[in-house]
């Protein structure tokens, strides 16, 4: 598949004499090698990034735009070959690949649209009317890193670089070892589009070899991954005094009220669980049916599940691929026999499929899990969901809101003031109402994260670019304050007795 095309994106890595390659899920062989990147490279490429990046930083947000807009047009342009990477190195299917290029070319477009608008200048009040003005502007951090995951390894880890070189700042990603070459494709698109070769560098290896590296060479720090390796990270960037977003784990629930469309819902459900074979931080890993719809419900999602079309294969007629990882499949295994050895019940699925590859395991949905099985409250990010009957709404929130996650949510009603009401009770960084998870990403205007341990910090949006800033006031005065301090105490003293003035009229009205 790569011949030349590989030795041209390996190119973009620091030399090594040490090598490693990851396994194709589909197959179980061995993807081509890439080279490691050292601890002393890491800090090499960082000091490159940090001198390429006051010149980009000076260039006008528009041009910046408009680099970023012709990566967009890079990115459609190559979106078969981006798929085959992905699917080679994850095993998604290729639908849910390309999806995801759709993504980080709507991330792309948005941001190329509305960055200078996002990073303008702003007035605010000044402390004397007239006298004072004050104006916020946001500066670049320096270097940021970028440290993504192998489930969505375009979306999440080129959709956290755009905003922050349209911000001014340099980048520095570790990609992930099991996905570097669908990342190394993406920068090497991003550099014909215009942007400097030394401003993003990409360096490879296992995270707890150069990760502490990477957070010790940046500014700022943008992670997505485990709840665990998040706050490891979080005490390394505290201990330097830089700030991090950190997206981390989660265990989503869904809620499905009486009144809500099965067929819709059931549709929603299949797609928020089953994308991406499961391996989703905001996909759904539980759902709370009212009790009054609940057979029906179960029913529906078993026929919906068990119509899904599993396998290996580079076309669309493929509904669900296969797990990433060995890791990943053990786990899925693992809760689903345990629950099952305690008194749950497989509805459908739950079931390796070794005959379609080493990785695969079968959509599968459970009834009858209860608190003391692993599966409850531990998230499997794997093809398998666990329904719950509920005998009404509270009922549904508290049991939604139970686990110490707090990413995604959704709920199911035919009623939009209901469900925003529900929405609203919700511990979740983000809800949708009659959808499963697609509409609050796809709204690249909204900010998106975790609540509690499922993370700090936005993505998209406003807040999703000025993470990579630095406030900064600057106020001008038209008359110095420099008083002599006699005169200073008049005016304090005038100021005082103007401010119990007003205090007193606020008070008698």
């Amino acid at each position: 598949m790569l011949s030349a095309l590989h030795e041209e994106l390996l190119a973009q890595l620091p030399a090594s004499d040490e090598f490693s390659c990851a396994t194709a899920p589909f197959t179980g062989e061995p993807l081509p090698s890439v080279p490691q990147t050292s601890a002393e490279a890491v800090a090499a490429v960082a000091a490159a990034g940090r001198s390429a990046q006051p010149a980009w930083a000076a260039r006008p947000v528009r041009d910046r735009e408009a680099v970023v807009a012709r990566f967009a047009r890079l990115l459609v342009d190559h979106h078969d070959r981006l798929c085959d990477f992905m699917q080679w190195e994850t095993g998604k299917a290729r639908v849910h690949a390309a999806v995801e290029v759709q993504g980080v070319v709507a991330t792309a477009l948005h941001y190329a649209a509305h960055s200078a608008r996002y990073l303008r200048e702003c007035r605010v009040r000044g402390a004397v009317p007239g006298l004072v003005s004050a104006r916020v502007g946001y500066r670049p951090k320096g270097l940021v890193g970028v440290i993504a995951p192998w489930n969505y390894p375009l979306f999440l880890a080129v959709g956290d670089v755009i905003p922050a070189v349209l911000a001014g700042n340099a980048v520095l990603s570790k990609a992930d070892s099991q996905t570097p070459l669908t990342l190394l494709y993406a920068r090497h698109l991003a550099v014909r589009a215009g942007i400097p070769d030394a401003l993003w560098q990409v360096v490879t290896g296992p995270g707890s070899r150069i990760g502490p590296a990477v957070v010790d060479a940046v500014d700022y720090l943008s992670f997505t991954g485990s709840t665990r390796t998040g706050r490891e990270i979080s005490r390394r960037c505290a201990d330097r005094l830089i700030g991090a977003s950190l997206e981390l784990g989660g265990k989503n629930p869904m809620i499905v009220c009486a009144d809500a469309d099965i067929r819709a819902a059931t549709r929603g459900a299949v797609q928020a669980v089953f994308s991406n074979a499961g391996q989703m931080c905001i996909g759904i890993e539980r759902i709370y049916v009212h009790e009054s719809i609940f057979d029906r419900f179960v029913r529906e999602l078993v026929t919906r599940t068990e119509q899904l079309r599993v396998g290996a294969g580079y076309g669309y007629d493929v509904d669900m691929g296969s797990l990433t990882s060995r890791r990943q499949l053990e786990t899925t295994e693992k809760h689903i026999a345990d629950a099952l050895a305690r008194g749950a019940t497989a509805m459908t699925g739950g079931r390796a499929r070794p005959d379609l590859g080493p990785l695969f395991h079968e959509p599968t949905v459970l009834t009858g899990v209860t608190a003391e099985m692993a599966i409850y409250a531990e998230e499997t990010f794997g093809p398998v969901v666990s329904v719950y009957r509920v005998a009404s709404d509270a009922e549904a929130v508290r049991r939604a809101n139970e686990g110490e996650y707090g990413l995604s949510a959704s709920v199911w009603t035919r009623d939009l003031r209901r469900g925003r009401r529900i929405a609203a009770e919700v511990v979740a960084g983000s809800v949708n109402v009659n959808d499963g998870y697609l509409s609050a990403i796809a709204s690249l205007g909204a900010p998106m994260g975790g609540m509690r341990s499922s993370g700090t910090g936005r993505r998209h949006g406003r807040e999703g670019i000025l993470r990579y800033t630095e406030p900064q006031t600057v106020t001008t005065q038209r008359i110095p304050t420099a008083y002599p301090d006699r005169l200073r105490g008049t005016l304090l003293a005038a100021m005082n007795a103007g401010t119990r003035a007003l205090l007193g009229a606020r008070h008698r009205s």
